[in-house]
Parts: C-alpha cells; sequence; structure tokens
C-alpha cells in the first residue's frame, strides 16, 4: 500500500469513528479491496456499506437490552414460557428481602423461586439471529434479480423465489423503478424494447402451457401482413382459462394431441416460446376461419407456397388430421395451378 493510501484510510478510520459508524469502520477496508477488484459501482458499494452498519446496529442494541433486562443466570429467552400469566391482582406476597412481590396462584406450576429478584419482560425482543442474515442478504437478493432478468429478459414471481429472491425485495424494485411489471407476476428491466416478438415471450412466460398460433403465429412466420391486436394462444380443452389483462390473450381450445404436433420452440429474448410451424398455422387458420377471416386464412396460404415455408404434402397430412381437407383442397389446388 502506498503512501497516501494509508494516509488516506486512517483518515477514513478516524471519520467514521467521530461519526460513529463502528459497523462500516470494521468492514470498509475489505469491502473495498473486494469493490476495486470485481469492479463494483459506487452505489453497490454504498449500500453494501450500509447494510453491514444495520447488522451491526442491530447486534449491539441486542446486547444492551439483554443487559437491561436482568434475566437470572441460566435464564434465556429459548426457555422462557410465555404463555404463563402474570399473578392476579391481590396476590402479593413479601419475600425475605422485604419487597413485595405478586405471588402465583398455586395451581400454575412456576419455575421461579419465591425469593428470587424475578423482573417479568415486558417487551419481546427480538434476536439478531434471526433478522440478521435477512438485512445482510437484501443486497444480494437486489443485484441477483437484476442479474437474472439480464440473463432471462423477463420472470414470473415463483422463477424469483424459487432462486431465493423475495417478494419484498421485487417489490423494493419497482417502487425504485429499477424493474418494471408490465403484468401481474410479470417482471422485466425498464429499459426493455416492446415489439411483437417481445410480446409473444410475454405470453409464453405468463401462460407455460400455451401454444402461439393462427393470426400470431402466421405474423411470426412472416406470411401476413396483418398485425393482430391480440395475442392468440392454444389451451387444453380441460385447462384452466388464465386471467391476464396485459399483453392482450385470445384463447382457443385444442387437445392433447393438438397441443404438441408440429408445434416448435423458438428462443425470444431468452425465452422458449411454443409456435405452431407454418403449415400447421396455415390449417388452424382455416379451422378457425370463422375467428379470424377466411382471407386471413387464404393470405397465409398463398404466403406459405410462394415462399416455400411449407409444401401441399405438409398441408395435406395436417388437414386430414384436422380434418378440415376438403375445405382446404380447392384453395390448395387453385394456388398450386397457379404457380406451376
Amino acid at each position: 500500500m502506498k503512501t497516501t493510501d494509508k494516509i488516506d484510510a486512517a483518515r477514513i478510520d478516524l471519520l467514521l469513528g467521530e461519526l460513529r459508524l463502528s459497523g462500516v469502520k470494521l468492514v470498509w477496508t475489505a469491502l473495498a479491496a473486494t469493490a476495486d477488484k470485481e469492479g463494483w459501482p459506487a452505489a453497490r458499494f454504498l449500500a453494501v456499506l450500509t447494510e453491514q452498519e444495520m447488522v451491526e446496529r442491530g447486534r449491539r442494541r441486542f446486547e444492551r437490552h439483554l443487559g437491561e433486562a436482568r434475566l437470572p443466570p441460566g435464564k434465556t429467552l429459548d426457555a422462557f414460557n410465555f404463555r404463563r400469566r402474570r399473578p392476579g391482582k391481590g396476590e402479593a406476597f413479601t419475600t425475605k428481602r422485604g419487597a413485595r412481590r405478586c405471588e402465583p396462584p398455586p395451581s400454575r406450576n412456576w419455575d421461579f423461586p419465591a425469593d428470587a429478584d424475578v423482573i417479568i419482560p415486558l417487551l419481546y425482543l427480538l434476536r439478531t439471529e434471526e433478522t440478521s442474515p435477512a438485512m445482510a442478504s437484501t443486497s444480494n437478493q437486489r443485484f441477483r434479480a437484476l442479474d437474472l432478468l439480464r440473463a432471462r429478459s423477463m420472470l414470473r414471481l415463483k422463477d424469483f423465489v424459487a432462486a431465493g429472491i423475495g417478494p419484498e425485495t421485487l417489490a423494493r424494485l419497482v417502487r425504485e423503478e429499477a424493474v418494471v411489471r408490465p403484468a401481474r407476476g410479470l417482471y422485466q428491466l425498464p429499459d426493455t424494447q416492446v415489439d411483437a416478438a417481445h410480446t409473444l415471450a410475454e405470453a409464453a412466460v405468463l401462460v407455460p402451457k400455451g401454444v402461439v398460433c393462427l393470426t400470431s403465429a402466421l405474423q411470426y412466420h412472416e406470411l401476413t401482413l396483418q398485425m393482430p391486436s391480440v395475442v392468440w394462444m392454444a389451451i387444453d380443452r380441460t385447462a384452466w382459462r388464465p386471467k391476464i389483462d396485459y399483453p392482450p390473450i385470445r384463447f382457443v381450445r385444442f387437445t392433447g394431441p393438438a397441443l404438441i404436433e408440429g408445434v416448435e420452440r423458438h428462443r425470444i429474448e431468452s425465452v422458449e416460446v411454443p409456435i405452431t410451424n407454418p403449415a400447421r398455422t396455415i390449417v388452424d387458420c382455416f379451422r378457425y376461419r370463422t375467428k379470424v377471416g377466411l382471407d386471413v386464412a387464404m393470405e397465409g396460404l398463398r404466403e406459405g407456397l410462394r415462399r416455400r415455408r411449407c409444401t401441399p404434402d405438409q398441408l395435406w397430412h395436417c388437414a386430414r388430421k384436422a380434418r378440415v381437407w376438403s375445405v382446404m383442397r380447392p384453395y390448395v389446388e387453385a394456388m398450386v395451378s397457379d404457380a406451376a
């Protein structure tokens, strides 16, 4: 360490002593070395120092209250029976030392001797063993939550809980506007760019067992020029329908095998989004033509064949399973003959 560094360190110790920041004084040297080595920002270094000071003050407060309580030797809070009532009014006696004490009723098995100076505490003391770890881990949870969001773009509340991050930390981050909550139970960073693909990722996170289909899948595969106002998702026929305000989602019901066949998983912003493939999407649009419109289904069919995103054989295979080949056949034959 250089001479100037030693002088600055000594000066900091004097200043911390004057400010009575003993907790910071104990740990600031080691934390400063760690911060320089890992490249911490100034805000993180200050937050960790503040947390350590709070922990140290809580420890000293507990020791001071424990000394003021003057509990009998060998009597601890773990062994104290808080269920025992105070003796009633008029149940008094005089000890050997002349002091008046409340005499417990004979039916109670009090383990305090009658001639001892028994002090019944009026306040329940909180042990620092229970509070200190939570206080010390608050800053760690904060930085871990931000790192998870940078790595995975968006997460649900139960994902944070599984990673050891409490709801209180997320609520604090939302109040500080370090994290935004676009929907109930969904968290992401405030600088996230919102586009059509991002909306699909949000829907996939909120509905893990859903499948993006119909017009939304057409738009993702670039088989239509329309921008759907809602996200079309398929869920199981017997599944509970989620209540989601944002993003707007419109659900359709598929049977079990229909949720697996012809479904591809695309990675959008570190989120795996199940989306029906082009052939399956076109067939589903014809199947639900009363919901999305026949013009949308025909546009998807025309663009899929023109861009060679699917073949007539693939369309035939999917349409036979969905029992809509009789409806699609004239349109497919007409477009194939025009392309020839």
